[in-house]
């Protein structure tokens, strides 16, 4: 059963706008690409809101110490605190998002927080902004907007990923239950790192199109235990 949203237009017109599937994989990671807000960094938290810097797309991730890429994660984000985060995208026609998808994600960051050299990620920006026609200094200051120097950013970021402290979500239209059970699982049971899904349903009329993301996985017992840790 599809759903629906509605947009009132300045108070006097209703638009029912339908739930839509994705038409690729491809699509809605090239959304979360272009738009990191999409992720929900306000509703992991209230107070200080997540904001993302994409380091790339399809990164590579070694399976030993020589470095060689034996995997592709589909996203690498960095929080402004230099928290690595992994996004996995599959869309809910995709039957590897039930149960498949979890043990890929742990293959990635168990090798990732061990394997990844700090200095292969910075490249990998750097070779984003290139992509993007950016100018790597300017984007990553803009993102840190005067909180802290670029080379103590980075330093936190190789801290973060050599303690284990990263975050993998999970990305698709839906989120099935028995994905959910898993994340919220596996959230309650790791520190420090954090295990959340985010579901960003698509609803269209015409070429209107509205994105609606849902973060799942924020147990109360999760969120308490990972506030005590961070002091917050």
């Amino acid at each position: 059963m599809k759903h629906h949203i509605f947009l009132l237009h300045e108070g006097e017109k209703l638009t029912s706008m339908e739930e839509r599937a994705y038409d690729s994989e491809d699509r809605l990671q090239a959304l979360l690409a272009n738009y990191p807000e999409l992720l929900g960094g306000d509703q992991m938290d209230e107070t200080y809101p997540r904001r993302w810097l994409l380091v790339e797309r399809e990164i590579s991730i070694p399976g030993d110490e020589s470095g060689a890429g034996r995997w592709h994660l589909d996203h690498l984000f960095i929080d402004q605190d230099g928290v690595p985060t992994l996004v996995e995208v599959k869309r809910a026609t995709d039957t590897r998002i039930r149960r498949e998808v979890v043990g890929q994600m742990l293959d990635y960051a168990a090798n990732g927080v061990r394997y990844w050299p700090i200095e292969h990620i910075m490249e990998q920006f750097e070779h984003t902004c290139v992509a993007r026609k950016r100018d790597s200094t300017e984007e990553l200051g803009a993102f840190l907007a005067g909180s802290q120097e670029p080379e103590k950013f980075w330093g936190t970021v190789k801290e973060n990923l050599r303690n284990g402290n990263v975050r993998m979500l999970f990305v698709a239209d839906q989120i099935p239950e028995e994905l959910k059970r898993i994340v919220e699982f596996l959230n309650e049971q790791m520190d420090p790192a954090e295990v959340l899904a985010v579901e960003i349903k698509q609803f269209a009329e015409g070429s209107n199109e509205a994105l609606v993301p849902k973060v799942i996985g924020q147990t109360s017992e999760a969120t308490a235990r990972k506030q005590v840790l961070s002091g917050r």
